[in-house]
């Protein structure tokens, strides 16, 4: 399914085995190479970045319309998928349950990266168009996922942890709380001791879009060690969006 498309990119969901590959490959790229990450189902071979959910999610690919090349990748967990697969992604880092129970439609987005040579352009915005088109069509209120800073180094991730927690940290009937076997509380710095131009230089640039657009955070981070980054849950409420920011998300009029 092409949910965007435009004279330099298209964006569509997977539909091949090959598709498939070339969302996990890049992801390899990404993760692996350059993150430094790992996990017990990657293949190190074939240099693909694999994990259990990827047979009941929709994966969102940005194409290159001019190489071919899939550049961006998103991978789509709704509800009813997450119920064949077992849960959601991020139950193995949070405590969903008051999301779950909010009544709300629910979409998590996991996996999101670019190509290096893309990033810092418009490669982003089509990407999100194409994810605000299948938030339409499928009628979704709330999306949520884990975004990374990269490293578990707690002392020079203080300041946007406690940037986070201050200033952004989501209401009570939506604040999800990281499990305690690995929960790091994000209050480590005092709000009238925070540099908060340097907490806001350090939090990566993905968060910060959802931060614009009015998104907030969960209740402590988590270490996750195999992917070498300490991860917070991003959450933003699509029903409270004004056509301003629904329009700056990516979608049309609505």
């Amino acid at each position: 399914m092409t949910l965007v498309k435009s004279a330099a990119y298209q964006v569509r969901l997977a539909r091949t085995s090959k598709d498939l590959r070339a969302a996990q490959r890049l992801r390899y790229d990404v993760f692996i190479t350059e993150l430094g990450g790992s996990g017990p189902l990657v293949d190190h071979a074939h240099k693909l970045e694999i994990d259990e959910f990827d047979d009941f999610v929709d994966h969102l690919l940005l194409i290159d319309t001019k190489t071919g090349q899939t550049v961006g990748v998103y991978r789509l967990l709704r509800r009813d998928m997450a119920d064949r697969a077992g849960g959601f992604y991020s139950e193995n880092e949070y405590d969903l349950s008051k999301l779950k129970s909010s009544g709300c439609p629910i979409l998590e987005l996991g996996r999101s990266c670019l190509h290096p040579a893309y990033r810092g352009g418009t490669a982003m915005h089509q990407l999100w168009s194409g994810l605000a088109a299948y938030v339409a069509l499928h009628k979704i209120e709330i999306l949520f996922g884990v975004a990374s800073f990269h490293g578990t180094d707690i002392n020079t991730l203080a300041q946007p942890l406690s940037m986070l927690h201050h200033h952004h940290l989501a209401p009570p009937e939506f604040r999800v709380t990281a499990l305690p076997e690995a929960y790091q509380n994000m209050n480590l710095i005092e709000e009238t001791s925070l540099d908060r131009r340097s907490a806001m230089i350090q939090i990566p640039s993905l968060i910060k879009a959802y931060l614009r657009l009015g998104g907030f955070v969960g209740d402590g981070a988590f270490i996750d060690h195999d992917f070498n980054t300490t991860d917070v849950c991003v959450m933003l409420d699509i029903s409270c969006l004004s056509e301003r920011k629904w329009k700056m998300f990516g979608g049309d009029t609505r």
